[in-house]
């Protein structure tokens, strides 16, 4: 019985393109694209020669390669959960399983935490002038696992003050008509507050009013 032929390729060319990617070019006509690290890591000279195993592990060693570039670049623009990262990877066409991997391994670098994520959301939304609801609905649409929802927001400042802004400066300090406190409270409701909280800012407001009275 005689054994099944490996096929062999050689290495033919490493063609620099530049910003640490390069192009590997075997003599049966293919090609991979990958970067400076994974050339070093696998001691790639041309001339050198490779059985179809060893190409496919370059060719998918390559494409996580590229994956984890691709993450960096995502996240040096702004903070992203580790679900963000995945949807943008995912997107930008890099399969399921290379896009788990790059973001699992900005959370092994720390560059990723979504606890933390957690709190920069509930803080930057509150600063703004939103409230819960709609701060819980920017924590989903930014993937941010729920298990962090409920300690970000036990941080959230106390909502009291902002409200009362945002009422006074709907209503400009005057007596409002029927519908001019629905359209202002109704605009508060869209910023995620409750109308426990909303009732007890208009009953603030109006007290406001009897005392310069």
């Amino acid at each position: 019985m005689t054994s099944p032929t490996i096929l062999r390729m050689r290495i033919t060319e490493i063609k620099d393109g530049g910003h640490e990617r390069f192009y590997i070019h075997f003599d049966d006509g293919s090609q991979i694209k990958t970067t400076a690290s994974v050339v070093a890591d696998n001691d790639l000279y041309t001339g050198k020669e490779m059985d179809e195993e060893a190409r496919d592990e370059l060719r998918g060693a390559s494409t996580l390669a590229g994956a984890k570039r691709r993450a960096l670049r995502i996240i040096g623009g702004r903070a992203h959960s580790k679900g963000e990262v995945i949807r943008k990877l995912r997107d930008k066409g890099e399969s399921e399983e290379d896009a788990c991997s790059a973001a699992d391994w900005l959370c092994e670098l720390g560059y990723i935490d979504d606890a933390d994520f957690a709190g920069v959301v509930v803080r930057h939304y509150a600063a703004k002038g939103y409230g819960r609801a709609r701060i819980r609905n920017e924590l989903y649409r930014r993937y941010v696992p729920r298990e962090f929802w409920d300690d970000a927001l036990a941080e959230m400042p106390e909502t009291d003050e902002k409200i009362d802004k945002l009422l006074s400066a709907r209503l400009g300090g005057e007596d409002p008509s029927r519908n001019e406190l629905k359209r202002a409270t109704d605009a508060l409701a869209r910023r995620g507050f409750s109308w426990d909280e909303i009732s007890r800012a208009v009953r603030r407001y109006r007290e406001s009013l009897e005392e310069e009275q």
